[in-house]
C-alpha cells in the first residue's frame, strides 16, 4: 500500500514544469529504473492508440448511421455521433500526450546510458553495452517514427468528422442528412488510413516492448 501511494505522488510530480529530473530519481529509489518508466510509458502510448483507433471507428460508424437515417429520432442520433466525435477528439490528445511522455524518458534513459559507457573499466563490457544502446536506440526511433506517423493520421480523420457534425447542428432534418451520404466514402477514406497507421505503430509498440523484456532477461 506504501509503494502503491509513493508511487501515485511521484507520478502526480511530471504535471510540474522541471520536475522530471526530480521524478525518475525518486522512482529509481523505489525500485523503478528509466528502462522500467519507458517500458511502462510505451505500453500506455499503445494502449492509448488502441483507444483512439476504436473511438474513431465507432464514429465512423455512428455517422454511417445517421446519414442512413430512415425515419425515428434524428435528434437523438445527432447526440450519439457528436458524443462519439467527443470521444474521440479526447483519445486523439491522449495519443499525443502519451507519446511525449514516451520521448522525455527515453531521452533522459539515452543520455545516461551515454554517459555511463565512460565508467567501464573493462573494455569488452563497455562495447557490449554501446552496442545494445545503439540498437535499442535505433528500435526506439522505428517505434517512434511509427507512433509520431500515426498521430499525424489523427486531425485528417477527424477534422471531417468535426465538420459532418458541425454542419447537422444547424441543418438537423432529412434532407440535410441525405445529402451527406456521399461524405460517408470520404470520412472513410481518412479514417481507414489512421487505422493503417494506428495498427503499424501497436505493432512497432509490441516489439519494442518485447525486446526490452528480452534484454532484461
Amino acid at each position: 500500500m506504501h509503494r502503491t501511494l509513493t508511487v501515485a505522488l511521484l507520478a502526480a510530480c511530471t504535471l510540474l514544469a522541471g520536475c522530471e529530473s526530480t521524478y525518475y530519481s525518486a522512482m529509481e529509489k523505489v525500485g523503478f529504473a528509466k528502462r522500467d518508466i519507458l517500458a511502462s510509458r510505451v505500453v500506455s502510448a499503445r494502449d492509448s492508440q488502441l483507444e483512439a483507433k476504436e473511438e474513431i471507428t465507432d464514429a465512423l460508424a455512428e455517422f454511417g448511421r445517421v446519414v442512413s437515417y430512415e425515419g425515428g429520432d434524428l435528434e437523438a442520433r445527432y447526440q450519439r455521433l457528436a458524443a462519439r466525435l467527443e470521444d474521440s477528439e479526447a483519445a486523439a490528445r491522449a495519443v499525443s500526450a502519451r507519446i511525449a511522455d514516451v520521448e522525455s524518458v527515453a531521452e533522459a534513459l539515452f543520455e545516461e546510458w551515454q554517459t555511463e559507457l565512460a565508467q567501464y573499466s573493462s573494455a569488452s563490457l563497455r562495447a557490449q553495452s554501446e552496442q545494445q544502446l545503439r540498437q535499442t536506440r535505433a528500435r526506439y526511433r522505428e517505434m517512434l517514427g511509427a507512433m509520431k506517423r500515426a498521430e499525424s493520421r489523427l486531425e485528417p480523420a477527424l477534422q471531417p468528422l468535426r465538420d459532418q457534425v458541425l454542419f447537422l447542428k444547424h441543418n438537423l432534418n432529412a434532407r440535410a442528412v441525405a445529402g451527406l451520404k456521399g461524405e460517408v466514402t470520404r470520412v472513410d477514406a481518412q479514417v481507414s488510413q489512421l487505422v493503417a497507421e494506428l495498427n503499424r505503430a501497436i505493432a512497432e509498440a509490441n516489439r519494442f516492448i518485447a525486446d526490452l523484456e528480452q534484454n532484461d532477461g
